[in-house]
């Protein structure tokens, strides 16, 4: 699940007026079911939830 778009669209619910917390879940479909749990308290936005590493690996961007 990805948490950095839940965040932002937690910011966004902030200037919105929408509620200030969901529950997203991602992955069900390709046996990778998760959830995230996002908030918004006194304009932070909090992203949480259990982890699974599924795969390790680099990135060389130079």
């Amino acid at each position: 699940v990805t948490g950095s778009l839940n965040a932002g669209i937690a910011a966004w619910l902030v200037g919105s007026r929408l509620p200030p917390s969901y529950v997203a879940r991602q992955g069900r479909c390709v046996a990778r079911d998760g959830r995230v749990h996002v908030s918004v308290e006194q304009g932070t936005v909090w992203v949480g939830g259990d982890t699974l590493t599924t795969i390790r690996g680099e990135v060389d961007l130079g």
